[in-house]
């Protein structure tokens, strides 16, 4: 057998730039690039290989590791999982600042692949710097802390360690079902060793993802429920996009009269003018949606993981006989709520479902209530959308204003705050792509970062990225990879001067805003929402901020002064911030739903009693679906 003889750092590169993936006949390199930034720990190994191999793998400059996790994770759901990145930090804090992304990257099932360095596999120089000593493991260090949150973990402790590990990383990487975070920690010393490695391992590897199917006895027992239903409802998630299923689903929607609700993950899934699109679902949900969910007896769960906030915390559905079927290429998600497990790729399955159900329609009087709903529903966005609030814009204000000015192919991105749920509800979408809100882990300073990674993989789109003050100052560093790169966003900063989301949400369970608002300490407090005590609005520029990174910057005060700063954006060449202020207290309402977050329940405070009272009779709607 021949070799060839290269450092376990090179292998690795070389190795990564001959995976491919295929899904319906069409192969695709698996790995875009590497971002990176460089320490002692990874500099001499993988730094020096990916100068080595620049032609195959591509290195980008990051300016936070977790920043360019999210960006490879971005890029890769915009590009339904079959795409991803590498990111490789030095060890010590460079290693655990990747965490929260590794977090984010498994539990909304999205492959990224991780190489942090390591200490010395040989101890010798013990201990070095940035190494986390413990008295009672000598094989811990600091890069233990992302076992929990990937899908897979390995430590190279040896060169020709890595031709296992390698193939075992792509296995999860490419599997659909399992994908998640993966991380190869990587020694610094076993970085640069050499070793003779087999040609065979570098030769060109295609993974391929299939799309399975449920067993056919499966398949009838969910038609023979769907055909006993009075008041059936799909509910999609990301699922149904990263299949490519959304075709499939309106057929069926279509064929059936089944009205479709989605999750964030899953929005797009229908155009938010089909008839049977009843929009969003469950804490952040329609009042079209939500009503139907309350009645529903059947609820076709496609490429759903069923979270508190798609459940309402399991509030949504209240149909004392309600029966759930899940389709879903992964078994654990496929099986909850005491589900028909319908485990497979959404795509088939759903066509096949289409087939099975080729005889059954709902009845006529049910499909003209969800059309009404779905008519209902568009009245009330716009309303929300043209508040004409004052003195500063309601945030529904900016979001519509932001939504009309977009083409159908423009993708709009957020992750935290207010602005998620408010988008969830009120985002008119047109494709399937078109709509990019991180809700797994809902990550503040996910905006910028995860705006990059969409822009990187789909170039042709404008990408538009709703950022609130909060979500800007937890992480706006990725502004200058972005100009650094030449892909242009157009951020719209909305600033409120403080934790708007929570605000709201300490209001709600009698804690009046308390450490929420961005202002001065006054006679000792930082006060709350309505006391006379409070001081004054801290004085931050965000908007000078962002153009000291080299983002091009316009202010706008209101609603007209956003429309012309949309369009000034339109025709620029680099990233652009979008400064505006808005109203903190004007939300959007709540739409017949409730998320269980615990309200003290003993207390002082009058408004907290108050709140408990309301939090425990809301409770009673919660229920187990066995």
């Amino acid at each position: 057998m021949s070799t060839v003889r290269l450092t376990m750092a090179q292998a690795l590169v070389r190795f990564l730039t001959e995976q491919y993936v295929e899904r319906d006949g069409i192969e695709r390199r698996l790995f875009a690039g590497c971002f990176g930034i460089f320490g002692h720990g990874n500099v001499a190994g993988v730094g020096q290989a990916l100068q080595q191999y620049a032609d195959g793998l591509p290195y980008y400059q990051a300016r936070n590791e977790q920043a360019m996790v999210h960006a490879a994770s971005a890029y890769a759901r915009q590009k339904d999982r079959l795409q991803t990145f590498a990111c490789t930090s030095s060890i010590g804090p460079g290693a655990t600042n990747m965490v929260t992304g590794a977090a984010l990257a498994t539990i909304n099932r999205l492959p990224v692949l991780l190489l942090p360095g390591d200490v010395f596999a040989s101890r010798g120089p013990d201990p070095v710097l940035q190494q986390l000593e413990t008295p009672h493991d000598g094989t811990l260090s600091v890069n233990d802390c992302l076992r929990p949150v990937s899908r897979y973990f390995d430590r190279v402790a040896r060169p020709e360690q890595i031709i296992g590990a390698a193939l075992a990383a792509m296995r999860v990487l490419t599997n659909q079902a399992e994908t998640g975070a993966v991380t190869l920690a990587l020694p610094q010393d076993v970085q640069a060793e050499a070793y003779d490695y087999p040609e065979a391992f570098f030769e060109r590897r295609v993974w391929r993802v299939g799309r399975p199917m449920p067993e056919a006895e499966m398949m009838e027992r969910a038609a023979a429920l769907v055909r006993e239903a009075s008041r059936p409802m799909i509910v999609s998630g990301g699922g149904t996009i990263y299949s490519g299923a959304t075709d499939a689903l309106r057929r069926l929607a279509e064929q059936t009269g089944i009205p479709v609700a989605e999750t964030q993950a899953g929005k797009g899934s229908m155009t938010y003018d089909h008839p049977l699109a009843l929009g969003a679902v469950g804490s952040t949900g329609t009042l079209a949606a939500n009503r139907a969910a309350s009645e529903a007896d059947v609820v076709i769960g496609v490429g759903t993981r069923w979270s508190d906030f798609t459940t309402a915390s399991k509030t949504a559905f209240q149909n004392k006989d309600v029966r759930f079927i899940n389709v879903n290429v992964a078994d654990f998600d496929a099986n909850k709520h005491a589900g028909l497990a319908l485990v497979g790729d959404a795509r088939a399955t759903l066509e096949a479902i289409v087939g099975v159900l080729a005889d059954y329609e709902v009845e006529a009087g049910y499909r003209q209530t969800s059309e009404k709903a779905n008519r209902e529903w568009d009245a009330e966005v716009g309303r929300l959308y043209s508040l004409d609030h004052g003195p500063l814009p309601a945030q529904s204000e900016v979001i519509g204003e932001v939504n009309s000015f977009s083409e159908p192919q423009d993708v709009v991105v957020c992750a935290a705050g207010s602005m998620p749920g408010d988008l969830h509800k009120l985002w008119r979408t047109r494709d399937p792509k078109g709509y990019h809100v991180e809700y797994g882990y809902s990550t503040m300073g996910y905006e910028i970062a995860g705006g990059l990674g969409v822009k990187m993989a789909t170039p042709e789109r404008e990408v538009y990225v709703m950022c609130g003050d909060g979500s800007y100052l937890m992480m706006n560093s990725e502004i200058v990879t972005s100009v650094q790169e030449g892909y242009k966003l157009t951020i719209v900063l909305v600033d409120n001067s403080g934790f708007s989301s929570i605000g709201a949400l300490s209001r709600s369970v009698g804690s009046q805003g308390f450490g929420t608002h961005y202002r001065y300490r006054k006679d000792g407090s930082l006060g709350l929402d309505t006391e006379e005590r409070t001081g004054e609005t801290l004085p931050v520029d965000l908007a000078a901020n962002a153009e000291s990174l080299g983002a091009r910057v316009i202010r706008a005060r209101d609603i007209a002064g956003l429309k012309d700063a949309l369009a000034k954006a339109k025709g620029m060449d680099r990233t652009v911030v979008i400064h505006i202020p808005v109203d903190r207290y004007e939300g959007v309402p709540d739409y017949e739903s409730f998320w269980d977050v615990p309200v003290a329940e003993v207390s002082g405070m009058e408004t907290v009693r108050t709140a408990y009272q309301e939090y425990e009779e809301n409770k009673q709607a919660e229920r187990r679906y066995l």
